[in-house]
């Protein structure tokens, strides 16, 4: 009976991996994901991806098993998440390369096809961000993810807002990310 009681809250209760596209330690897209799992509704659970330095650069011939340790990591997170959001910053008017990195490695592994998946902005500056999610947009399309528009926000903080334990303290802004990781929990149960 345990074991069917845990099942059920598993089923009902969705882990939404938070991936951040940036290298920084105290950037505030990886501020937005660390304080996601603090402020997300009860309903879901939220995992934290913070591991993108990690990650080899992207070569097909080492596309198969064995993978890279942290690549195989990688895959198996975001295979057993219900959900996806990724906060990235724009570098270059496009995404960082150590993000397109990321993204890249899940290609052959196809563990994004038909996975519900969001991305949020944080730029303060309003004229940042949109070549990067535009080009998110295209790869997500390329591996058939499915994107959850209504969960797709920006929500910009300042730097300043960052506190020294890297989170995002400010109410507003984490009502915003509730709603967001709400949006998406939803969708992945709907699936």
């Amino acid at each position: 009976m345990v074991a069917d009681d845990m099942a059920e809250n598993s089923a009902l209760t969705p882990t939404v991996l938070v991936v951040s596209g940036s290298t920084r330690s105290m950037s505030t897209n990886t501020a937005l994901c660390r304080t996601a799992a603090l402020c997300a509704p009860e309903s879901i659970t939220i995992e934290p991806y913070l591991s993108l330095a990690s990650l080899p650069h992207f070569n097909p011939d080492d596309d198969h098993d064995p993978l890279p340790p942290a690549v195989e990591v990688l895959r198996a997170r975001i295979a057993s998440a219900a959900a996806v959001l990724f906060c990235t910053p724009e570098y270059a008017g496009t995404l960082p390369g150590s993000f397109k990195n990321l993204l890249d490695w899940t290609v052959g592994g196809t563990v994004l096809t038909d996975k519900p998946v969001a991305w949020v902005g944080v730029a303060a500056d309003r004229k940042r961000g949109e070549g990067a999610h535009d080009t998110l947009a295209t790869v997500l399309g390329s591996v058939q993810a499915r994107v959850i528009a209504d969960a797709c926000r920006r929500i910009p903080v300042a730097r300043e807002l960052v506190s020294p334990d890297g989170l995002i303290h400010d109410s507003d802004i984490r009502t915003e990310i509730e709603l967001v990781v709400a949006r998406l929990g939803q969708a992945a149960l709907s699936t």
